[in-house]
C-alpha cells in the first residue's frame, strides 16, 4: 500500500509551523499507524531529514501516549480505538492522510505531534488520590461493594489519561477526563471521605489550566477510546455542587479534607 502523508512540523513551542508532505510506500495492511510512521522517519532519515517526533510507549491502547488527530479525528476514523491499534488497513490505497497533534491552550506543542499534556497531571495532583495509612491494609473483601457500583467505578478507572476528549472538544474542555478520575474514586468507599475535597480541587486546577467550558457537544464521549460516557460528567456536576454548598456553610471558608 502506498499513502501520502501530510503532517504537521514544527520546531518548538515558538515555532508557527506548518504541514509538510512525504510519501511511504510498501506498507501492509497489518502494519499500525504508529509503525508506518516508523518506517516513514527511517525513510526520512535516510534521506537526511528530521524525523517526525512523536508520543508513544506501550503500543497495546493502554498508556494513551499516542495522541494525534488523524483526518480531523483524535486517534484516527476507527471508533473507540487508540492510535497505535489503528491499522493502515483502515484507509483506502494511495489515500491522503492528515496528521496534527492536540489543538489546546492546554496542550501546547513541544515539536511535531508531541504535546505537552502535564494539565492532566496537575489535575490528578490537585485531588485524585485516596489517602491511605501506612503498615497493613484491611482485607478487601471486608468492605462489601454493590457490583453495580464496582462496574461503574471501573467503567471510570478505564480513562487512560490520552487527551482525545480535548482535542474532540470544540471549547477543548477537560470535563470528560476530570469526571472520570473524579468518579472512580468518589464511588467506591476507599475514597468516599475525601470525595467533597477532591472535586473543588481538582475542578479548580482544571479551571486553572486554561481548559475551555462544556458545551455538551458529546464529542469527547464520540471519539474517547475507552468509551467513557459523558454521564461522568453529569456526576462531577453534582458532586460540584453539593461539595461548594457545604463549602460556603463552612464558617472557616475553604474545606478541609475530611
Amino acid at each position: 500500500m502506498k499513502f501520502k502523508i501530510k503532517v504537521w512540523r514544527q520546531a518548538d513551542s515558538k515555532d508557527s509551523g506548518k504541514f509538510e508532505s512525504y510519501t511511504v510506500d510498501n506498507i501492509s495492511g497489518d502494519t499500525s499507524f504508529l509503525e508506518m510512521l516508523d518506517a516513514m522517519n527511517i525513510q526520512l532519515t535516510k534521506e537526511g531529514g528530521d524525523p517526525v517526533a512523536f508520543d508513544s510507549d506501550c503500543r497495546e491502547g493502554v498508556c494513551g501516549m499516542c495522541s494525534m488527530v488523524i483526518d480531523g479525528q483524535a486517534h484516527g476514523p476507527k471508533p473507540a480505538t487508540t492510535t497505535c491499534q489503528l491499522y493502515m488497513r483502515h484507509f483506502q490505497d494511495g489515500a491522503e492522510i492528515t496528521v496534527e497533534p492536540w489543538r489546546a491552550t492546554a496542550f501546547p506543542v513541544v515539536r511535531d505531534l508531541v504535546v505537552d499534556r502535564s494539565a492532566f497531571d496537575r489535575i490528578m495532583q490537585a485531588g485524585g488520590y485516596v489517602t491511605v495509612h501506612s503498615g497493613p491494609k484491611p482485607e478487601p473483601n471486608s468492605i462489601p461493594i454493590e457490583p453495580e457500583i464496582a462496574e461503574e467505578a471501573l467503567d471510570a478507572a478505564s480513562c487512560i489519561g490520552c487527551g482525545a476528549c480535548v482535542a474532540a472538544c470544540p471549547n477543548a474542555s477537560a470535563m470528560l477526563y476530570t469526571s472520570a478520575k473524579v468518579s472512580h474514586l468518589g464511588l467506591l468507599p476507599q475514597g468516599d471521605p475525601e470525595r467533597k475535597h477532591r472535586v473543588l480541587s481538582m475542578v479548580e486546577q482544571m479551571e486553572g489550566e486554561g481548559f475551555g467550558s462544556c458545551r455538551n457537544y458529546g464529542e469527547c464521549e464520540a471519539q474517547c477510546p475507552k468509551e467513557i460516557s459523558i454521564k461522568f460528567i453529569g456526576m462531577l456536576n453534582r458532586e460540584y455542587l453539593q461539595a461548594s454548598l457545604l463549602d460556603e456553610a463552612n464558617p472557616r471558608g475553604k474545606m478541609s479534607p475530611q
